[in-house]
């Protein structure tokens, strides 16, 4: 039931969306790495700092399954750890069960965290989810009183996302640190070998050369992602950030009144402060347009901060209500996920399935598996938006090089000023995408080493591929 209504609240699950038009083609050039000989700059400059491409071409490779179906079962396992993480916790904290299944129906409401780059979570699968899922066993398993279980859990976290496991580290060393002081000592250990490691990753590892200050043109390459620069927030997104943290505090005061709190409640709640502070003190750096610290996207630690608000609010409640007023929330909870999840599938985008494992059919996925005939090699110019115009990718959908995706590339700007350059080029080469002439495509195809065009224009160039909707030309 929680992974239905939470992927109803998503509208329906989809392959080959959002940030898996990166994630897809990254697996796909670990498996095969003649793959994208000119977009495989582009996709490594995030690829080298993960090792998730790794470990799903390797499971691909040694279970034989399609990224398909492992990318849907990646999905069902994420969801199925977090409503795990879930009831451990709320198991935990709250005295009825009605309350665990509240928390639960909470978090199939899926939300964006105000003005950062994450969402409560995703409709597909999305490695991040997958180490946040972890993050809240680790959660529980602090809670639990198993401090080695909840340290090897965030590491885990982190081989599988490498900032949202930092960001548990930070959550759940504090709590152990303020909930037992025998941890104090190793955890300083741990602090400052991980300093070392990061040190030695700017200095001669995968993160040289990424202590630089983004110049304009880099800037402008991500001027898209409102999510990068919090001093450009509005006065009520840090009103609503700083005041999940506000809410966090309040609902752990009713409850050290109470007498309910525990140490391992108030570790919690520092460990969520230390993550605020954090985000506050690399804020100038930020500002400053520091590479590194805006590539960290520190913003993102109001997602940890979103979850405890939620379960400790739940857990004040709790302390302060009787036994039957948890059944009546719970089931307003239920039925407003429930009502929700019903209303975005079946009035809002009611031509989705709740589960979509591929690409749907579409003239665009014709045009994309006639490209995907071609030779590896082959140079496609297609629209700048046709990811989220069209579905998918040209690199999810035919596994091939495309000129520019603009979503997607302006995002893998972040991690590289290469790649900055290279996206401001070619979006400013092609300008009017639907207003492009067959002189202009030629101009475009010698410049850039083109072979096809796709596009929904009739031009006077040689077709070599027309269906309902699109003509792809040879533009060599």
């Amino acid at each position: 039931m929680f992974v239905v209504v939470a992927t109803a609240n998503g509208a329906g699950y989809r392959y080959g969306v959002s940030d898996q038009a990166f994630y897809i083609p990254v697996v796909t050039h670990a498996l095969d790495p003649s793959l994208f000989p000119r977009d495989g700059m582009l996709i490594d400059a995030e690829g080298r700092l993960m090792v998730m491409d790794e470990i799903l071409a390797a499971l691909v490779r040694s279970t034989g399954l399609s990224l398909e179906t492992l990318f849907f079962i990646g999905y069902l396992v994420s969801m199925a750890l977090v409503w795990s993480g879930a009831v451990l916790v709320g198991s935990r904290l709250y005295r009825q069960v009605w309350i665990v299944a509240a928390l639960g129906a909470a978090l199939t409401l899926r939300h964006r965290i105000p003005r950062t780059s994450a969402n409560s979570f995703e409709p597909y699968f999305h490695p991040r989810v997958l180490a946040f899922a972890l993050g809240t066993l680790a959660v529980a398993a602090f809670l639990r009183r198993y401090p080695r279980l909840a340290v090897t859990l965030v590491a885990f976290c982190a081989l599988v996302h490498v900032t949202t496991g930092l960001w548990f580290a930070v959550l759940i060393g504090v709590a152990l640190a303020v909930a037992d002081r025998r941890w104090r000592l190793p955890l300083g250990v741990g602090v400052i070998a991980a300093a070392a490691v990061l040190a030695a990753a700017v200095a001669a590892g995968p993160l040289r050369g990424s202590v630089a200050t983004m110049d304009d043109v880099w800037l402008q390459a991500v001027a898209s992602k409102d999510s990068l620069f919090a001093t450009d927030w509005p006065a009520w997104t840090w009103m609503a950030n700083l005041g999940l943290l506000g809410l966090l505090w309040g609902a752990h005061r009713v409850r050290v009144r109470s007498g309910a709190a525990d140490a391992e409640d108030t570790g919690l709640v520092w460990g969520a402060t230390a993550l605020v502070v954090l985000f506050l003190i690399t804020l100038p750096l930020v500002a400053a347009g520091v590479s590194l610290a805006v590539q960290f996207q520190i913003s993102r630690v109001f997602w940890l901060v979103d979850f405890l608000a939620l379960v400790y609010a739940l857990a004040a409640w709790v302390d302060a209500r009787a036994r039957t007023d948890a059944a009546v929330v719970a089931a307003m909870l239920l039925t407003l996920a429930a009502g929700r999840g019903a209303y975005i599938m079946l009035v809002e985008r009611p031509e989705r399935a709740l589960f979509e494992l591929r690409t749907p059919a579409s003239p665009w996925e014709e045009a994309m598996r006639w490209v995907a005939s071609r030779p590896r090699d082959v140079h496609l110019l297609a629209d700048p938006g046709h990811a989220w115009k069209y579905g998918a990718s040209v690199r999810v959908a035919a596994a091939r090089d495309v000129l520019v995706e603009e979503v997607k590339d302006s995002a893998l700007a972040i991690y590289s000023r290469d790649a900055a350059v290279r996206f401001v080029d070619r979006v400013s080469a092609i300008g009017d995408f639907p207003a492009l002439t067959a002189d202009r495509a030629r101009d475009l195809a010698a410049r850039y080493e083109i072979d096809y065009l796709v596009t929904e224009a009739d031009l006077p160039l040689p077709e070599v591929y027309r269906n309902a909707q699109f003509r792809i030309y040879d533009v060599r």
